[in-house]
C-alpha cells in the first residue's frame, strides 16, 4: 500500500473510530482537508473493513444515519448487550420504545392518531423522546386544533444502526425489538423477577 493511501485510510479511520456519533462525508473532507466522493469514501471504507476481516478484528465501519461508525460483529451482540445493558436501560423505557416503535412506522403522527393506535397516552414518552432528541416536531397536522406531528430524527437512526428509514424492520419484528428491551432491563437490574417502567401502566400489544 502506498504511502499516501495509507494515510488516508488510517485518518478516516482514526476519526470515525474517535467519533461517538456516525460521521458524514462533509466532515470527514472538512477535516482531514481532503476532497472525496460518496464513492471515493466508501471504496476507502471497504478498504478498511476488507483488512480488518484479513486480520480477524471484531468490528466493521458500517454506513448509519447518513454516516459511518464502527460496529461489532453479529456473533459478539450477547456480550456487548450485557456490557451495556445498564446503558441502554436508562437510555429508554418500555413506554418510550413503543412510542417511538409507533411514530418511526406512521410519521408524521400526532399524539392522538399515538393514544388511539397505542391506546394509552403518549404524553410523557414523548416528552422524554424529544429531551433525547430521539423524536422531533415536523409541522401541524391539517386537521381541528392544527395538533402537532412527530417523526423520528438521526440520532433514531443511529441507536438501532438503520441508514436510513427505508431500512426500518417490518411492523412484526417490534415484537422481537421489545422483547430484546425487556432482556436489557433484566440484565441492568442484576436479573431481578420483575422490570420496573418509568410511568408505563399499560401492557404492549402489537397488531400485525
Amino acid at each position: 500500500m502506498q504511502e499516501p493511501r495509507q494515510q488516508q485510510l488510517r485518518s478516516l479511520e482514526a476519526l470515525i473510530f474517535s467519533s461517538e456519533e456516525p460521521v458524514n462525508l462533509q466532515t470527514l473532507c472538512q477535516i482531514t482537508g481532503q476532497k472525496l466522493t460518496p464513492g471515493e469514501l466508501q471504496e476507502a471504507v471497504d478498504e478498511l473493513n476488507r483488512s480488518y476481516e484479513a486480520t480477524g478484528r471484531t468490528f466493521r465501519i458500517h454506513a448509519i444515519a447518513g454516516g459511518y461508525r464502527f460496529l461489532t460483529e453479529p456473533e459478539f451482540a450477547d456480550l456487548v448487550r450485557r456490557l451495556l445493558a445498564p446503558v441502554i436501560q436508562r437510555r429508554l423505557s418500555r413506554s418510550m420504545i413503543e412510542v417511538l416503535a409507533v411514530v418511526a412506522w406512521h410519521q408524521p403522527v400526532t399524539k392522538g392518531e399515538i393514544q388511539q393506535i397505542r391506546g394509552a397516552s403518549p404524553d410523557y414518552p414523548i416528552d422524554r423522546l424529544l429531551a433525547r432528541g430521539l423524536v422531533e416536531v415536523r409541522g401541524r397536522a391539517d386537521s381541528p386544533g392544527r395538533p402537532l406531528q412527530y417523526g423520528t430524527t438521526a440520532a433514531f437512526l443511529d441507536l438501532f444502526h438503520l441508514p436510513s428509514l427505508k431500512d426500518l424492520p417490518r411492523l412484526r419484528e417490534i415484537k422481537e425489538i421489545l422483547r430484546e428491551h425487556e432482556e436489557q432491563q433484566y440484565l441492568a437490574e442484576g436479573g431481578s423477577p420483575e422490570a420496573t417502567d418509568d410511568n408505563d401502566n399499560g401492557q404492549i400489544e402489537v397488531n400485525e
